[in-house]
């Protein structure tokens, strides 16, 4: 939904510095005014709807698309405002597109992984849910924070750590620290915590096969509806 002229046009005309890299459709058409091979520069007709919602849009707006092939010989095509060549690489361009999915890892393991897949949060005033949303962000960052002295104890990457399996610890651990009556273990509850973190490191991990993409939306079975008889 976010490959919009409405939406990108505005982006990029509030600001000299405000650019996209977005991925394009399979159905976006567009007339090629620049064509040198694997980085083109495109022109692409906006759609009357949006026109009349927005009347101040162009007829036409461009980008520059780049296609880039990934490690299983399949190719996409990422359209940018970044349009000086010299300046920006077609590989410089995939690689910051590539880093924008770190940020999607991080919205997967706040929803999927601490809100259990949830559709909506369980509080039902206003201040019940900004309470919920900032508990949420305090929590994740905490355990963020415990990966990375983790990873900083053994000298490598926080991101070597598993943080599901990570999660389910911290949260076992600290499950057995709530129950103490004796203050004066907790630290030692933390220290327990933390060796146990580092022995996460030992695992032996699968690594990825593939970059992370979009995966297609699988496709709902016919439904067969029958007409009720008067």
């Amino acid at each position: 939904g976010f490959l919009s002229a409405e939406i990108l046009c505005s982006l990029t005309g509030s600001g000299t510095e405000r650019h996209f890299i977005i991925p394009s459709k399979s159905n976006t058409k567009w007339e090629a005014l620049e064509d040198e091979g694997d980085d083109m520069l495109v022109r692409m007709r906006v759609s009357p709807q949006a026109r009349a919602k927005c009347p101040e849009l162009p007829e036409f707006w461009e980008a520059r698309a780049i296609t880039v092939v990934d490690t299983q010989a399949r190719k996409r095509i990422l359209l940018t405002s970044l349009r000086d060549r010299r300046r920006y690489k077609p590989a410089d361009i995939a690689t910051c597109y590539d880093k924008r999915w770190g940020i999607e890892t991080s919205y997967r393991e706040l929803k999927q992984t601490m809100l259990g897949t949830a559709l909506t949060l369980r509080s039902k005033t206003v201040d019940g849910v900004y309470q919920e949303i900032w508990g949420t962000l305090i929590a994740y960052n905490l355990i963020r924070l415990e990966i990375a002295k983790a990873a900083l104890a053994v000298k490598c990457e926080p991101t070597e750590v598993s943080f599901i399996r990570a999660f389910h610890l911290i949260q076992f651990e600290l499950h057995w620290a709530g129950v103490t009556r004796s203050y004066g273990k907790l630290p030692a509850s933390m220290k327990h915590l933390r060796e146990r973190l580092v022995s996460l490191l030992k695992d032996e991990r699968p690594g990825r096969k593939c970059d992370r993409a979009v995966k297609a939306t699988p496709k709902r079975y016919a439904v067969r509806k029958v007409k009720k008889l008067p």
